[in-house]
């Protein structure tokens, strides 16, 4: 049997517009109870008002005292009050004498009879208001005394009916509630409005859904390993993971103080504050930051107008060294290649003067073969017995002999076998093996191509220098050398100027120094210092 489903909750627009349309209805209708009760206690305070203004002007005119003393004040009074009450439009006009026996009514039947009501404040000589059922029905109603010589001669009362101050508020009422439900309706139809246009932001979900919807955005938005940087219309930045945070090096996790500043103040490398600024897209460049490579790609958020910009970034600090490492290996391996075809050359030479009976001659060529050989491991091993460094000398030495420059390894070098201070061995490779890879760039071609190494450790300080025989640095560029894509070479496959900006992000990584100057026979000197944790035995 299949379980009827459930119905699927509102959306949040629907609510709000639920919501909204209830209190707009509540407002108008409290408004307008409020306004009824207001207007009823103000139409009755109009009507004392007015049957009081009317009373006294009786009570002052010297008509009316004329006619209190006549024989019959009746006869003139009567049609005085008609006339009144038709003027002022009051309901009731009653003159009596000063025990309250009625010498006008509007009901003839009741002249001469006594008055219903309260007279002893009048008679008094006081004005005063009241609600009381006459004969007539429930009125409001005013009693003022008229005075002659101080004396009270009579007393006048005006009054209005309750119902027909009930009716006049009617008529207002009825108006306030066309005005409150042509408000109610002009505030349905701008709920309606606004709702739509929030439906379409929220596409019809209900809040139950949007608030899953950020659970699982802010979850992985935090899970992603890789970088996500969202910036506003302004280049501000309106959301970054903590991917982006450890990658770019900028605030902690959960640090909300990023939010809304700009990207140019976050204290970036040049190239990549620009890259972010650029209103174009940027797909897999690589950036460097003060310890990582990184892979940016930046896609702009437009709708008719520009939005911002949605940046992603990936580290491939590791994956760069390990493509450095792979150079160094096929560089090694095309030395070994070219070696092993020298070799059997050299082997071919020594069979060929065995076979030609010429054996002592064979010897010596192969003697001498060697002895050259080993010399240059001897000097490098002799020089820098640190195996990792002096392995990479060696392969470079012979990649440098491979393009024609000799690789040496100076007098002055000195490190012994152990570990170098704590510093890792890759970074070591990278600084020195890129340091050398440049020297011998610069040095091809030139007259005595030379390249010269010198490493040593002194006062729990590590220095690599390396200085090599070619047209030199352009003292106005000594700091544009380090940025990556600057190079004096035509760019190959892979591009160029990468090296040197890798060998500024080690040394800065450890907190050392990296200069580089003019050497004295030409070409330029570059020299790395790097702090030791422990001391390392050698000397330069």
């Amino acid at each position: 049997m299949r379980l009827p489903s459930l119905p699927r909750p509102r959306s949040l627009a629907a609510q709000l517009f639920a919501v909204q349309a209830v209190l707009i209805a509540v407002v108008v209708a409290g408004y307008a109870l409020f306004t009824y009760l207001g207007d009823g206690r103000q139409a009755q305070d109009a009507a004392a008002r007015h049957a009081t203004a009317v009373a006294r002007s009786i009570a002052d005119s010297p008509s009316v005292r004329s006619a209190i003393h006549s024989p019959d004040p009746t006869r003139e009074l009567q049609p005085y009050a008609v006339r009144v009450m038709r003027d002022t439009d009051v309901d009731f006009v009653t003159i009596m004498n000063p025990s309250g026996i009625r010498w006008t009514h509007p009901d003839e039947k009741q002249i001469g009879r006594h008055f219903l009501g309260r007279i002893a404040p009048a008679r008094q000589g006081r004005t005063f208001t009241e609600t009381y059922t006459g004969t007539l029905g429930a009125s409001v109603r005013a009693v003022t005394p008229v005075r002659e010589d101080g004396r009270v001669i009579g007393l006048v009362s005006a009054g209005i009916k309750v119902e027909a101050i009930s009716a006049r508020v009617q008529e207002q009422v009825t108006a306030l509630l066309g005005v409150a439900g042509g408000t109610l309706l002009l505030g349905a139809v701008g709920t309606y409005v606004v709702n739509a246009r929030l439906r379409r932001h929220t596409h019809g979900m209900n809040a139950t859904e949007l608030s899953r919807m950020h659970d699982y955005h802010q979850a992985a938005l935090h899970a992603v390993r890789e970088g996500l940087l969202m910036l506003d219309g302004r280049y501000r930045v309106a959301l970054i993971n903590d991917g982006g945070r450890e990658l770019l090096g900028v605030g902690g996790t959960g640090d909300v103080d990023l939010i809304g500043r700009s990207v140019a103040d976050l204290g970036l490398p040049v190239p990549l504050t620009g890259a972010l600024l650029s209103s174009k897209p940027r797909v897999d460049e690589v950036h460097l930051t003060a310890s990582r490579v990184l892979v940016v790609n930046t896609s702009p958020v437009s709708g008719g107008e520009r939005r911002g910009t949605v940046v992603t970034l990936r580290d491939v600090t590791e994956l760069q060294s390990l493509t450095g490492e792979l150079d160094s290996e096929r560089g090694f391996t095309q030395a070994l290649r070219s070696q092993a075809h020298e070799a059997a050359n050299r082997l071919h030479t020594v069979v060929s003067l065995i076979e030609l009976g010429r054996a002592g001659e064979a010897v010596e060529f192969a003697t001498a073969e060697l002895e050259l050989a080993q010399a240059l491991t001897d000097q490098v091993v002799a020089a820098v017995s640190e195996p990792v460094l002096a392995a990479l000398l060696l392969g470079k030495a012979a990649q440098a002999n491979e393009r024609g420059v000799e690789l040496v390894v100076s007098g002055d070098s000195r490190l012994d076998d152990g570990p170098l201070g704590g510093l890792p061995a890759r970074d070591l490779v990278t600084i020195l093996g890129n340091l050398v890879d440049n020297a011998v760039d610069a040095a091809q071609g030139s007259a005595g191509a030379r390249v010269t190494v010198t490493a040593y450790a002194q006062d729990a300080e590590l220095v690599l220098r390396v200085s090599d025989t070619g047209a030199g640095v352009d003292p106005a560029h000594t700091d544009l050398v380090f940025q990556r894509g600057y190079s004096t070479k035509p760019a190959g496959p892979g591009g160029r100027g990468l090296g040197l900006a890798l060998v500024r992000q080690a040394v800065t990584r450890h907190e050392g120094a990296l200069t580089v100057t003019e050497a004295e026979e030409g070409g330029a000197v570059f020299e790395v210092r790097l702090p030791l944790r422990t001391a390392v035995g050698g000397g330069g």
